[in-house]
């Protein structure tokens, strides 16, 4: 019987015209076009393989793993109290919860029902990592109106005192916007104006935080035309000269144009808290419906674990995703876990 390779019969194709595999690149990716052997391997567009892949016998990074709330079916199919007990069954150290306009953890509740809320978690055995809100965006602390400013500090003065009754001393906090192409009806602001009325804002609200011992930690927001840098964010938090005003590092929320590996040793131990997101550069557009699930992107992992590590980091780092799962949403949790595990060094469980 001959060999296989002597009697494989030799095809020849046609070559793909270059329109063709200019739209075919622009759909799939020249990584992908490679794979099925349309194009030479050293076209694809992304590193060979290793390149990113952590290393094997590296320490656990000495990081907390926690989950936002937003990755759960929340309050739609589940309860507070099972979302709390899947992160916990999923090996999560924390969890960051989300305050709401209405709801059980929300401007509503009386302090009874937050502290209730904390009480629940230290139940689980599930510590909160931190209070986010969306309302940050609905009620800026830099609108053009007045009014919708009071409101807005009066939101974020009872996520403060919610911060404390739920026993977290980390508070992220948007503090404004020039522009939120995301929200409808969003009014732009002018870039000096907005660092104004942002600076106003968070000097009112940082002696009722200082006196509650949470932090205001100012967040990194992409395409909200404020804090573009990471020398710029570091100028805003200094400025307050204040150990309550911190920073809430998002590695997602620059990776259009900048890398988070960067950004981590100029912000330093700035950085409080930190959310770990997902997106992929191939995408080429920049919105909340482009985050991924982590590792299905382009994020390097083990620089941006090394460079926390190396600015002396040991807080939580977060998972935050907009897009729970419609069907099997415990997948989403579970597969996140082992992702961070491995992001982070650890023996997936």
């Amino acid at each position: 019987m001959g060999n296989c390779d002597e009697n494989r019969e030799r095809l020849h194709y046609p070559s793909l015209g270059r329109r063709e595999l200019l739209a075919c690149t622009a759909a799939f990716g020249a990584t992908f076009l490679a794979r099925q052997g349309l194009l030479a391997s050293e076209s694809a567009d992304e590193p060979k393989p290793g390149a990113l892949r952590g290393p094997t016998d590296r320490r656990p990074a000495p990081f907390k793993k926690s989950i936002n709330m937003w990755a759960f079916p929340y309050p739609a199919s589940m309860t507070l109290k099972e979302c709390f007990a899947l992160a916990k069954d999923a090996g999560f150290d924390g969890i960051e919860i989300n305050f709401d306009l209405r709801g059980e953890f929300s401007a509503e509740s009386t302090d009874r029902d937050l502290a209730a809320v904390g009480e629940l978690a230290r139940e689980t055995g599930l510590p909160i990592s931190g209070v986010c809100s969306f309302l940050f965006w609905p009620f800026p602390l830099t609108h053009p109106d007045r009014e919708r400013r009071e409101t807005a500090l009066q939101l974020t003065r009872k996520m403060i005192r919610a911060a404390k009754l739920v026993g977290t001393d980390n508070l992220l906090v948007v503090p404004g916007a020039a522009d939120a192409a995301w929200v409808d009806d969003f009014v732009p602001v002018p870039g000096d104006v907005c660092r104004q009325r942002a600076c106003e804002a968070v000097r009112q609200l940082l002696p009722e935080a200082a006196e509650a011992g949470v932090y205001l930690n100012i967040e990194n927001i992409f395409v909200n035309g404020f804090l573009f840098s990471p020398e710029e964010t570091v100028a805003f938090v200094d400025s307050f000269q204040h150990p309550n005003c911190r920073i809430h590092f998002d590695t997602g929320n620059i990776l259009q144009y900048q890398y988070p590996e960067f950004w981590i040793p100029i912000l330093g131990k700035r950085i409080q808290n930190i959310h770990f997101k997902e997106w992929d550069k191939r995408t080429h557009e920049f919105n909340l419906h482009c985050f991924r699930p982590l590792l299905d992107g382009t994020t390097n992992w083990p620089a941006v674990v090394d460079a926390l590590d190396k600015i002396g980091y040991r807080g939580y780092v977060t998972f935050e995703y907009f897009h729970p799962y419609t069907h099997y949403p415990e997948a989403l949790i579970y597969q996140t876990s082992d992702a961070m595990d491995r992001i982070l060094g650890r023996t997936p469980a």
